[in-house]
């Protein structure tokens, strides 16, 4: 680590993060925080229009923005596009599992296809894509890999069971990746946002009870911007970091501070 600028030890300059599910949403401000850092991003998408709306728009913070397209449940590309990284692009730094859905319903109701979508594109693509990545991490023994999992790790509500059991098996997955991969100096860890206006939510946002809701559990009394989980995000693929292993931190406004 070098200390002889305290804010170098926070740079992610030059760094080469790949961003899973980016081409909109939380992914892609993640995206842009990182072009804004200077590093090298890597947005994904399996949609090539979105993919181009995103690259057009990133371009404007720095010139280093690629795009690689491929769905995240398909094992074989997702192994092909990883490898043409590391041979055309560069040695990947960082891997941010972000790609995630929603299939909302009640248990009672809720279709096995509901239920297996949810849990293999959230839960079962993070093990495909972070295996890929983790074995040239392992033999660089360096690297991080950053979870987005959820408040619903935690914490339950009707009509997301799915969703929450495919977030709190990432949680878990978390600390499994960091306990087996520490050892080659690859740090594991997590952000779990809280409620967060995108546009998967946007239809609760606007439900006033719902919104009513949200806002009594929060101390910060405000919906969280995807602009505030982009400092945590580059602290955890920062140097700042480096011995922080297996953790989650919760980027919620302070709900599960409170009963």
């Amino acid at each position: 680590m070098n200390n002889d600028n305290i804010y170098n030890i926070f740079s992610v300059k030059d760094k080469i993060v790949l961003i899973t599910g980016s081409s909109r949403g939380i992914g892609y401000k993640l995206a842009e925080g990182f072009a804004k850092a200077g590093s090298i991003v890597i947005i994904n998408s399996k949609n090539k229009e979105n993919l181009k709306k995103a690259i057009d728009n990133l371009t404007k913070y720095n010139n280093k923005i690629f795009s690689c397209c491929f769905d995240i449940n398909d094992k074989q590309k997702a192994k092909e596009s990883v490898d043409h990284i590391e041979s055309k692009i560069g040695k990947i730094d960082i891997l941010i599992n972000n790609a995630g859905i929603h299939r909302r319903a009640l248990l009672e109701e809720m279709t096995e296809e509901q239920w297996n979508e949810v849990i293999q594109t959230n839960l079962n693509s993070v093990y495909y894509i972070s295996k890929i990545v983790a074995q040239y991490m392992i033999e660089r023994k360096k690297g991080k890999i950053i979870n987005i999992t959820s408040l619903n790790a935690e914490a339950a509500r009707p009509g997301i069971a799915n969703y929450c059991a495919a977030k709190g098996g990432l949680k878990m997955l978390t600390k499994a990746m960091a306990v087996e991969w520490g050892k080659y100096n690859i740090n594991v860890n997590a952000i779990g946002p809280g409620y967060f206006i995108t546009e998967l939510t946007k239809e609760l946002k606007n439900n006033e009870e719902f919104n009513n809701w949200v806002i009594s559990n929060i101390p910060l009394k405000r919906w969280g911007e995807v602009d505030d989980l982009i400092g945590t995000a580059i602290f955890l693929a920062s140097e700042a970091s480096n011995y922080i292993q297996g953790q989650t931190i919760y980027v919620d406004g302070g709900w599960l501070a409170g009963l």
